[in-house]
């Protein structure tokens, strides 16, 4: 199953909105972030919404 880019753009947006001190710079910490603050049930997708929240933070 593929993931929408904007659904991550926009899933990422608002956790950066919302909570802009929980994430670094560090993709491992920020995908334990994103599995906390959201209900994400796909590892992949969780994992492309880290990565995005890492770019944006770099």
């Amino acid at each position: 199953m593929t993931v929408d880019p904007n659904d991550v753009m926009s899933i990422g947006n608002r956790l950066l909105e919302r909570y802009p001190d929980t994430f670094t710079k560090e993709f491992n910490r920020n995908k334990e972030a994103v599995q906390t603050l959201t209900n994400v049930n796909s590892i992949h997708l969780r994992n492309r919404i880290a990565g995005y929240i890492t770019r944006q933070k770099q």
